[in-house]
């Protein structure tokens, strides 16, 4: 058994798709989540900066002597997530792999599209991961920049104009694409996810990187032997490194949950 906590960042609010299903799947856990929400989005910085960037962020997590570290960021993933992993001599997980399982395990034409910001899209992380799990599939990649700030602005219910219409302008391009799986590839788009499923329709099964990922990081946390063995009462604590009004207001509303008065607010530099 190891009773340390599990780390997650994130460069603002989507990790915490990843933390509402890994406090569902084990609820005796704690969880130290940082979301970077002074210097969100990652998804158009350089290379240089996200790896700067992340290990800053892994660095925090770090000081607080976790047992394994979560990058619940598909940027972060596609381009520093080697960097990372070597870095640690702790589990360090990703967000591509286990979305990638579900879609080819879900698909019945062998047509996955990939949503995701422009670092992940043009890194081909999804693409490379998809084909090596099966060479045949047609992979359609759009990448969805304006996504990150809808959701950190809480524009997420599928009756809100600005997201419709953005959500429609970026979706339009899988019209002739056949497919009928889509990765939300950023941990921020499930936020949107029904805005997205109004848009694709019934046709496309959605597939939640996060959720898959807390999926998998629970299954291997078990195996393991390193889970702490209660099985409820598992605290989260939470760190932005901006204001924690805004922060707080769609998390609470995320999680179902009041966290106003759990945030703190912290400095990586």
């Amino acid at each position: 058994m190891d009773n340390r906590a599990i780390g997650v960042f994130d460069s603002g609010l989507g990790g915490l798709t990843v933390v509402k299903k890994l406090a569902d799947l084990l609820p005796g856990e704690d969880i130290v989540y940082l979301g970077d929400t002074g210097r969100v989005p990652y998804g158009p910085r350089s290379q240089d900066t996200i790896i700067k960037y992340a290990r800053q962020d892994a660095a925090f997590l770090a000081g607080y002597d976790i047992k394994a570290m979560v990058i619940a960021c598909n940027t972060v993933c596609s381009v520093a997530f080697s960097v990372l992993s070597a870095e640690y001599d702790i589990p360090v997980f990703e967000v591509v792999d286990a979305p990638s399982r579900a879609a080819v395990k879900l698909t019945k034409n062998g047509k996955v599209g990939v949503i995701g910001t422009v670092a992940t899209i043009r890194s081909g992380a999804y693409e490379k991961a998809l084909k090596k799990l099966s060479d045949g599939l047609t992979v359609t990649s759009v990448a969805c920049p304006l996504f990150v700030p809808l959701v950190e602005e809480g524009w997420t219910a599928p009756d809100n104009i600005v997201a419709l219409n953005v959500t429609s302008k970026y979706l339009d391009k899988f019209d002739d694409s056949g497919i009928d799986t889509l990765i939300l590839g950023c941990t921020h788009y499930p936020l949107l996810r029904d805005v997205i499923a109004k848009t694709m329709g019934s046709g496309v099964t959605l597939v939640d990187s996060g959720a898959e990922t807390a999926k998998f990081v629970a299954q291997e946390l078990r195996e393991q032997n390193k889970l702490s063995g209660r099985d409820s009462d598992g605290s989260i604590r939470y760190f932005v490194t901006d204001s924690t009004e805004g922060f707080s207001m769609v998390a609470s509303k995320y999680l179902e949950s009041d966290v106003r008065g759990l945030v703190e607010q912290t400095t990586l530099e």
